[in-house]
């Protein structure tokens, strides 16, 4: 498949079929990074979280789950290496 570069205004685009939009999931609006690889462009989809940005939500002095308790005391069942 080849792509046809496209003057709009004073920026210069890509059109993407709407075939590989569907492959992608991806839809008009979207925002994706890019950069480049010697002479390659690369895309990618924006992560709609970051890990660092989770982390940073979370109370690391939080009481553990009750049930994180419970997974810790189970005795192996079967082939289970400790």
């Amino acid at each position: 498949m080849q792509a046809t570069l496209r003057k709009y205004g004073n920026s210069t685009v890509v059109v993407l079929p709407p075939s590989v939009l569907k492959d992608l999931g991806l839809s008009a609006g979207e925002t994706m990074s890019m950069t480049t690889e010697g002479k390659k462009i690369v895309l990618a989809r924006q992560c709609k979280y970051r890990l660092a940005d989770m982390i940073a939500q979370c109370d690391l002095n939080a009481p553990p789950p009750e049930d994180l308790a419970l997974w810790d005391a189970t005795k192996p069942v079967g082939q289970e290496v400790w």
